[in-house]
């Protein structure tokens, strides 16, 4: 039978476990931390903005409900952290002045934003599907400022792309760490969502 984590707590610690073994058994593994880029946003708002829609928008561009927790290592949700989104529109452009096709980019897609995580740790965004541009494959940018954690910065890549095994970053790292950053797309009423939680070290 398989024991909830509850249940599994309760008899390691009526059997006498140390606390020490104990979160060994329960810890996660921190979410694996990445560069912020040459596109980190120059300007964010200083109201949180978690919707980057603002209209119709160009390229093809599918939305994409981005949600997931922010948690720490024992799998705890975080609340009150700042959790910052950025990533290229559907034509391949960033909302940034070293894109040097900025001037082409989608005007209704903000191209970034932040919001705060919830009591229960949850953070949502609307954004779009992320797409490949030269170089790289689809992805799109994280950020995360809690009290208590030191800052994290990664990238949220789509399970099944073609790209991504010629990807230089996504090939880098372990088969264990892409499992931690990779994200399954699903059909969702107005386009597409996806879940992606993240650990704090």
């Amino acid at each position: 039978m398989r024991l909830s984590r509850r249940r599994f707590i309760a008899c390691a610690a009526a059997l006498g476990v140390p606390s020490s073994a104990l979160r060994a058994q329960t810890t996660l593994g921190p979410t694996p931390a990445m560069t912020a880029g040459p596109f980190y946003p120059e300007a964010f708002s200083l109201d949180p903005q978690a919707n980057l829609v603002r209209g119709a928008l160009m390229g093809g561009a599918v939305l994409l409900a981005l949600e997931g927790r922010v948690l720490d290592r024992f799998g705890k949700p975080v609340a009150g952290a700042r959790v910052e989104l950025w990533q290229c529109d559907a034509l391949g452009h960033y909302t940034h002045s070293r894109d040097s096709a900025a001037t082409e980019r989608d005007p209704n897609f903000a191209g970034y934003g932040w919001t705060r995580s919830a009591e229960d740790g949850r953070y949502a965004f609307a954004t779009i599907r992320p797409v490949p541009y030269p170089g790289r494959t689809p992805h799109m940018h994280l950020a995360v400022k809690a009290t208590k954690a030191r800052p994290l910065i990664t990238q949220v890549f789509v399970e099944g792309a073609a790209q991504n095994q010629r990807d230089y970053l996504y090939t880098s790292m372990t088969q264990a760490q892409r499992a931690q950053v990779t994200a399954r797309l699903e059909s969702a009423d107005a386009g597409q969502r996806a879940t992606f939680d993240l650990v704090l070290a």
